[in-house]
């Protein structure tokens, strides 16, 4: 019978980058002690607070995540603002935790063991 773990980062004035690399080495067990790089972990990670993240104004306005169809003019291009007015800082927080993770199989279960709450 396996145990699952639960690991809570809270976000309350810590910038976005250290919380997304915190979670990110939970999420592959890099913290465990039985780590393995092939097998997915049985620890659950949650972020709380992340509405309160320390954002600067400038990082704000000048951070761009761009995305691409793969179709002719498909390149996609937005600001952190635009997101977090949008979606909130919680779709920041996934998609900056999401680039820390491994491209590969494992990467989409890992994603689903992440709780984000504002």
């Amino acid at each position: 019978m396996t145990t699952i773990n639960i690991k809570t980062i809270d976000a309350t004035n810590k910038k976005l980058g250290r919380v997304a690399s915190m979670a990110a080495v939970s999420l592959m067990g890099k913290d465990s002690v039985a780590f393995a790089r092939h097998i997915l972990t049985d620890i659950k990670v949650e972020v709380i607070n992340a509405g309160k993240i320390n954002a600067d104004d400038t990082k704000k306005r000048t951070k761009i995540y761009k995305r691409y169809s793969g179709y002719p003019g498909g390149q996609r291009e937005l600001t952190l603002e635009k997101i977090t007015e949008k979606k909130g800082m919680k779709e920041a927080v996934r998609i900056a935790i999401k680039g820390m993770l491994p491209k590969n199989r494992l990467q989409a279960k890992m994603l689903k063991n992440l709780t984000i709450t504002d």
